[in-house]
């Protein structure tokens, strides 16, 4: 399949995504409860900065504003029946930022899980959930988005369905697993399954991976677990910013853009071809990330040790592949090096969204 995504792959040894979409917005005014999405039609400049401040940051690929672009969750504020046109506006915004860049830019559009619970032990049935997912998928490409990216999927159910949605209409995709709950996701979902996972699907993403979870350190032992299969498909970590403290009222991350510029170059060693940040990440961390990839040469593999000595230890003993292979499990601790200090320094406030 020829796409943006692919091409550039072909072409570039790594990518640099975008950051956090909520913590950036926060920053912005958007408050808690509200629906990002509507800011697509009400807050456009907001928008299209979000954007700008990503690409001037040297990201090659952003995620447009449509995490929540779904009937389910725009239910929730009496908007279910927008979803197609919330998408579709969030993918023109994008594509409007993207094209007046002198360098070619990415546009990602960005499809977050429907909320609902799949499966025997839920409500959503299959169909409706490839229905929900291809409603969404026709407003982003229909926007000028160039890949779909759906993220932060924690059921193999719900990877499934937004596979099959996006097959329908056959457009190029990604996706990306949230490991949050010692090294699994919060279906079970370990990584070497979610490997597995996409080897039997019949419309094969164009690169999957991991997003948000614990901290970046966790993420990096999830994205171990990926490269410890044999496999194809290009790898994609976007870490979030270190780990999120509830400070006056409000989260805050505490990785500073020195610590990102480590993931950074840890996460291409150990075997990333698409990488970037999460929840808590700035255009000042993308910035340092940018710079420690251009003027870095990529090593070995980094090993668990060595990643809790640079970027700080696990928040579990175990990746939970333990059992049947996968990465070897390693104790939680310390970094001995000093790599966070509040929120950047900046003053700036976060969420814990992506």
């Amino acid at each position: 399949m020829s796409n943006a995504l692919s091409r550039a792959l072909e072409t570039r040894d790594w990518l640099l995504t975008d950051g956090a979409t909520g913590t950036n917005l926060f920053n912005m005014g958007l408050q808690s409860g509200d629906a990002p999405e509507f800011w697509n039609e009400i807050e456009r400049d907001k928008i299209r900065k979000l954007h700008q401040d990503a690409v001037d940051a040297g990201s090659d690929l952003f995620l447009t504003n449509s995490f929540g672009a779904n009937a389910s969750r725009l239910k929730l504020h009496d908007a279910g029946h927008r979803a197609y046109e919330l998408s579709k506006l969030a993918a023109e915004l994008g594509r409007e930022i993207a094209d007046k860049s002198d360098r070619d830019i990415i546009v990602a559009g960005s499809v977050g899980p429907t909320g609902e619970i799949m499966g025997a032990a839920g409500s959503l049935s299959h169909e409706s959930a490839v229905e929900m997912f291809e409603e969404t998928a026709k407003g982003l490409m229909d926007g000028g988005a160039d890949v779909l990216w759906v993220e932060t999927i924690s059921a193999p159910e719900e990877f499934r369905a937004a596979a099959e949605a996006f097959a329908n209409i056959d457009a190029p995709w990604c996706g990306t697993m949230s490991f949050d709950s010692a090294g699994r996701t919060m279906m079970g979902v370990t990584s070497v399954q979610l490997v597995d996972l996409v080897a039997s699907l019949p419309n094969q993403p164009v690169a999957f991976g991991a997003n948000c979870g614990v901290g970046a350190s966790d993420l990096l032992r999830t994205l171990k677990g990926f490269a410890s299969k044999e496999g194809n498909v290009p790898l994609i970590a976007k870490a979030n910013a270190g780990i999120p403290q509830y400070v006056d009222g409000a989260i805050h991350y505490n990785g500073t853009p020195e610590l990102m510029a480590d993931y950074a170059v840890l996460a291409r060693d150990a075997g990333a071809r698409i990488i970037g940040g999460c929840c808590g990440t700035l255009p000042s961390h993308l910035r340092a990330m940018r710079d420690i990839l251009e003027n870095s040469e990529r090593g070995d593999s980094p090993t668990l040790e060595l990643i809790a000595e640079r970027i700080g230890g696990f928040s579990s003993e175990t990746d939970g592949t333990e059992v049947g292979g996968g990465v070897a499990a390693t104790p939680a601790r310390r970094s001995r090096r000093r790599r966070s200090s509040g929120d950047d320094s900046s003053g700036e406030k976060s969420c814990d969204c992506c």
